[in-house]
């Protein structure tokens, strides 16, 4: 059975997020943490791990697909991976104020743009799995932060 072109893309770009015209990355993060209280955090701890599991298993050969059909290589329309990456910043916490989610969204921007060792590594993976695995990766180092964050008082 083949899937739409149109389909692909759709679940690509988070339908409207990635079609945002100035930065669609953080576009699509932002609608992340606004849809995290309803959809991602009420899920318990392994509900959130098998959620991300699926993120992470369609999101490879979604964004594999889409790379062919857009013709370049992690397009910035494509951001599946941020729904992943700002998630997996979540993962380890059973509720966030209002300032966690705030710091929460700032952490993964800031890993995901700035992509520091060995995340710009990742990032040179072929296909879908390198443009999911990046996000990946700074959504733990963000996770982490954010931990040690919460750790020490900080929200």
């Amino acid at each position: 059975m083949l899937i739409s072109e149109s389909l692909i893309l759709g679940v690509a770009r988070l339908w409207i997020a990635g079609k945002s015209g100035v930065m669609p990355g953080t576009c699509a993060s932002f609608a992340a943490i606004l849809l995290a209280p309803f959809l991602f955090m009420p899920l318990g701890f392994c509900g959130r791990l098998l959620f991300l599991c699926a993120i992470l298993i369609c999101g490879v050969p979604v964004a594999t697909r889409a790379e062919i059909i857009l013709g370049r290589k992690d397009p910035p329309e494509v951001v599946i991976d941020e729904l992943l990456g700002q998630w997996l910043t979540l993962l380890p916490f059973s509720a966030l104020s209002l300032t966690g989610y705030g710091a929460a969204f700032i952490l993964f921007r800031i890993f995901d743009i700035s992509k520091p060792w060995p995340i710009r590594r990742l990032e040179s993976l072929s296909g879908g799995l390198g443009v999911m695995l990046d996000d990946a990766a700074a959504g733990l180092y963000a996770a982490i932060c954010l931990a040690l964050i919460k750790w020490m008082g900080g929200f």
